[in-house]
């Protein structure tokens, strides 16, 4: 079993990237499984179903992180995947937290990024794109070739990271997501976090509502302090 984990924020364009990815895989004999993992909505599952005729399955996560939410149901999804007959499994993520990351080791990590989001959005999405494996930036005929280059050495000065530059309505580099994917390392028990999860959590996390750090423990701050202990 191969898995790729497709994270990156909202309208990124993760679902047409793996529309294109799914497409090519089945024509190379692959047989994958797709995974949606998002809070509230979604219907992706459907459209993957009806498209490919492929097992799909949607995850909402409610009151938890979608990332959170990874963590706990992933290892139950691989194994359902594997016994639906799949030797890949794509995951695609809400991606919202930006102190999380849902890579694996032994997975591939692919973050998803539109050129024209900004150029300093690199500088603002933490371990999703630096634990990732490649960065997938879409949308580029939207912006000047100047702009592709400034946004391209933004994520480059972020991390250290495999850039793959798409036009995925037209699939234009879609071939080389592909092959990454196809090579992508065997998913092999016991499966663990690729990056180190937030420190830990708070009493806010867990449900009180009371404003200021004065209510709280765990690892708290004030406006005028670093992060400190707060015991009970």
């Amino acid at each position: 079993m191969k898995t790729a984990l497709f994270a990156g924020p909202p309208t990124s364009g993760k679902t047409t990237v793996l529309k294109k990815t799914m497409r090519r895989l089945l024509l190379s004999r692959w047989k994958p499984a797709y995974l949606k993992v998002d809070v509230l909505y979604s219907d992706e599952e459907r459209i993957f179903a009806d498209l490919f005729s492929i097992p799909s399955r949607k995850i909402h996560s409610g009151d938890l992180c979608p990332d959170h939410c990874s963590v706990l149901i992933l290892g139950q999804a691989i194994q359902w995947a594997a016994d639906q007959g799949a030797d890949m499994l794509l995951v695609e993520t809400a991606g919202l937290c930006l102190r999380c990351a849902p890579y694996i080791r032994g997975g591939l990590g692919v973050v998803v990024l539109e050129a024209t989001s900004g150029m300093n959005l690199p500088r603002k999405l933490g371990p999703m794109l630096t634990l990732a494996d490649i960065a997938v930036i879409t949308k580029i005929d939207l912006v000047s070739q100047a702009e592709r280059e400034v946004f391209r050495d933004g994520v480059e000065r972020a991390a250290q990271v495999e850039v793959i530059e798409t036009d995925a309505l037209r699939d234009i580099n879609i071939a080389r997501l592909v092959n990454r994917v196809e090579n992508a390392p065997e998913t092999i028990a016991p499966l663990s976090l690729k990056g180190n999860p937030p420190l830990g959590v708070c009493t806010i996390c867990v449900g009180k509502k009371q404003i200021g750090w004065e209510s709280h423990f765990g690892v708290v701050r004030s406006m005028d302090s670093d992060l400190f202990y707060r015991g009970e």
